[in-house]
């Protein structure tokens, strides 16, 4: 009973502003709607439901999206389908989802993955979040497996990816982003720890953050040579240590630093907060701060188009979690990060109610995808509004 209590409020917390525990005092927002948000929300909503509805249409005659060997593709869309707002769309497109999820759990492997061709950890991680949020009990043997094939993916092997997780499978090296969609999983699913004395192992907590420091371009954390505490670059993240997505920069001492990215700083700063680290801490401090002086919705910061939706969405999340409702620019202008995101999704959005990336890099011209990223984020952002 008490575990199943924590289920209730785990997939409440999900559907709400997915703030975790430690960080759920920090939030405080006015209950009172203006008419602006009020006709904007509105808009929000019907935006989501004409998302839902392109997705609905695509689907396989199989039950899957997309590509079949990748069941996270499909594990999106469901996850979109749960936290429909207005409850509509996901009543309508019930037979939908219920073939939805049979496909998914067609993928569960012995070794308690759930994933297709590849990509192991990247597809088991975002499947747990589809079947946790489906509200299922039934599902909870599944999820407990998987947390044990996650727990078990993490890097032990010494070096500077130790702590971390990768995709899984044949590229081995972990990354901050696959990092994050694993501690996701596990943070949503933890009410399913075993109460027994040793009947299963946990993740090492503190490899995990000592992995997330050396990520981060934090001289003083970080004991990489790399790292920088140059202004253009302090506080935000690297994809793994010793490898950017956004290049590299030669400094005046002759050194090469490794430059910050958008949705690789918004992936370090939600470890951190699944890794419990507390808001104060300036590890976590160092990378808002980044994320706040380089914020922007005309690109991912670094990367300029590629993987824009991925850092919208990644965007959502985090600021939600970590409880802050404005952004201050470098001219001293405030704005409301929720009011901005919507609308330029809003201005994103195609007649068919789809969504795509014409920048291809890492998938984002899969209008499948790119979709899901956006009915998701919309989600967040309507219960924000």
């Amino acid at each position: 009973m008490k575990k199943l209590s924590l289920l209730l409020t785990t997939v409440a917390v999900l559907l709400g502003t997915l703030i975790p525990l430690a960080f759920a005092a920090e939030k405080q927002k006015s209950v009172a709607v203006s008419k602006q948000d009020l006709s904007l929300k509105l808009e929000v909503e019907n935006a989501i439901g004409k998302g839902l509805s392109w997705l609905a249409l695509r689907q396989n005659p199989a039950g899957h999206w997309s590509q079949p060997e990748y069941p996270a593709l499909s594990a999106l869309v469901l996850t979109s389908f749960q936290g429909d707002p207005s409850g509509f769309y996901k009543r309508k497109y019930e037979p939908q989802i219920g073939k939805g999820y049979r496909y998914l759990l067609s993928n569960v492997r012995p070794d308690g993955g759930i994933y297709g061709k590849d990509l192991a950890n990247y597809n088991t991680s975002i499947s747990m979040m589809a079947l946790l949020m489906s509200n299922n009990p039934e599902y909870e043997p599944v999820l407990k497996r998987a947390r044990g094939f996650l727990i078990g993916l993490q890097d032990k092997r010494g070096d500077q990816f130790d702590g971390g997780i990768g995709y899984g499978g044949s590229y081995k090296n972990s990354d901050i982003v696959n990092t994050s969609f694993a501690l996701e999983a596990l943070h949503y699913t933890r009410y399913l720890k075993s109460d027994v004395a040793g009947e299963a192992e946990d993740l090492d907590w503190k490899a995990v953050v000592k992995f997330i420091s050396r990520t981060q371009n934090l001289p003083g954390y970080n004991d990489q040579k790399w790292a920088t505490g140059d202004a253009e670059s302090r506080g935000g993240f690297v994809y793994f240590p010793g490898d950017s997505k956004a290049g590299d920069k030669l400094l005046p001492d002759g050194r090469v630093a490794l430059r910050s990215y958008g949705s690789g700083s918004y992936a370090g700063l939600l470890s951190y907060i699944y890794a419990q680290m507390d808001k104060n801490d300036p590890r976590v401090k160092e990378v808002y701060n980044w994320l706040n002086a380089n914020y922007t919705l005309e690109e991912n910061p670094g990367m300029g188009q590629e993987g824009l939706y991925y850092y919208y969405h990644t965007m959502a999340k985090a600021l939600s979690t970590y409880g802050v409702d404005s952004i201050k620019l470098k001219n001293g202008k405030t704005v409301s990060w929720r009011t901005d995101l919507a609308k330029r999704f809003l201005d994103l959005q195609k007649e068919d109610g789809s969504w795509v990336n014409p920048t291809g890099r890492w998938w984002e011209r899969d209008p499948v995808l790119v979709t899901s990223y956006a009915v998701l984020t919309l989600e967040i952002l309507y219960r924000g509004l």
